[in-house]
């Protein structure tokens, strides 16, 4: 049986106004049409944080302050496994531009189970509702 891949990324929890920043996956990529928190990979000799500043300036061209760690949880996909952890940030300039996702939308907690999120987003996604 081959070995599973399993991938290391990291998304950042954007809050602004009590808002947070949700953004749908490009129809180009895995899981398109559905909605994430923003990030990607962890790359080799980097940290967890170091990869969530440098992924979010990557792809919405804005500069974030990292903050506490939200959670870290693995899901199996038929690609593999990806082991997302996922951080409390707020902004600290810029605003997010749309470059890689199909949208972005800054929604209450409340809203957040009114789209469709990628599963693996799923368990931050019900901490930060019982959280708010």
């Amino acid at each position: 049986m081959p070995v599973r891949r399993n991938v290391k990324v990291v998304g950042a929890v954007i809050v602004r106004d009590g808002l947070v920043l949700c953004a749908q996956r490009g129809l180009q990529s895995l899981l398109p049409g559905l909605w994430e928190f923003p990030g990607g990979k962890i790359e080799p000799g980097e940290s967890a944080r170091q990869a969530v500043e440098r992924e979010i300036r990557e792809e919405l061209d804005c500069e974030v302050e990292v903050g506490d760690e939200l959670t870290t949880t693995t899901h199996a996909y038929d690609f593999g496994d990806v082991t997302l952890t996922t951080f409390w940030c707020v902004l600290r300039s810029g605003a997010p531009r749309v470059t890689e996702h199909s949208e972005v939308r800054w929604l209450k907690p409340t809203e957040l189970d009114t789209i469709e999120w990628a599963p693996a987003d799923i368990p931050a996604v019900r901490a930060i509702v019982s959280a708010g």
